[in-house]
């Protein structure tokens, strides 16, 4: 089956935790794949292709940023403008944040104590073409959780202040933890033209369009992983890491 795999990174340094990323390991994987003739395509037209159920380019990719944080300006920015691969970022705005709070050059609020991009930096991202800005809530809660008129200011609020500071239409959301229920899906349609969950997989054709497949950099955090991704047995890699994560989550939920 046609799919198009989309990687979703966090935080670019070179620690252990679980949503970094070693940003020496991402230059090298940028490159080897462009290298070996993989072509980059942006979230909206993977997305344009899963509404028309139209195939993929051949051996394509699609990469998004969950959260924020200032590695993706520092890091990732040069080298994906350098390589014409453009990206979505997925931002947590701050549940502080009001409208036209963009106006001073303030941090986003601090996720797992690491620091955020500034609104400078976004505007500087966005202009420069090679980034998306998609909306990731105010403040990072596990949806499911919320009452629904809690859920939708979440999505609501911080589509409105992206959508206020960079001048543009934001179509795009991120559930925080990749969590979402029936209920919290229909809230970002009701806002959204799609959204991406932490399902681990690939988008296809038939991919619902908010609950988006995507493969998490933690799975491929080495180059013999990330070299899989340009050959057949990447997609039995992903499902054999699938399995015992699907059964880990459904004891926790019990």
């Amino acid at each position: 089956m046609n799919f198009l795999t989309i990687l979703t990174f966090h935080d670019l340094d070179d620690s252990d935790e679980v949503i970094a990323f070693s940003p020496i390991l991402f230059h090298i994987g940028m490159e080897m794949l462009r290298d070996e003739g993989w072509q980059a395509i942006s979230l909206r037209e993977a997305v344009r292709n899963v509404g028309l159920e139209r195939p993929f380019p051949d051996r394509s990719f699609a990469i998004t940023f969950d959260d924020g944080y200032r590695a993706v300006y520092k890091e990732a920015f040069p080298i994906l403008r350098q390589l014409g691969i453009p990206a979505t970022v997925f931002l947590t705005v701050g549940e502080k944040a009001r409208a036209h709070a963009w106006a001073t050059e303030d941090r986003l609020p601090s996720l797992n104590g690491r620091e955020m991009l500034d609104w400078s930096e976004i505007r500087e991202m966005h202009e420069s073409g090679i980034f998306q800005f998609g909306a990731h809530t105010l403040s990072h809660p596990d949806l499911t959780r919320l009452t629904p008129a809690e859920a939708e200011a979440e999505m609501r609020d911080s589509k409105a202040i992206i959508e206020d500071a960079l001048s543009t239409a934001v179509d795009c959301f991120a559930y925080p933890f990749g969590r979402y229920d029936r209920r919290t899906r229909d809230i970002a349609a009701r806002y959204f033209r799609y959204a991406c969950s932490d399902k681990l997989g690939f988008t296809n054709r038939k991919s619902d369009l908010y609950a988006l497949e995507r493969v998490d950099s933690y799975y491929v955090r080495r180059v013999w992983t990330f070299s899989l991704m340009k050959g057949r047995l990447f997609p039995l890699y992903i499902n054999a890491r699938r399995i015992p994560r699907e059964i880990k989550r459904a004891i926790l939920s019990r």
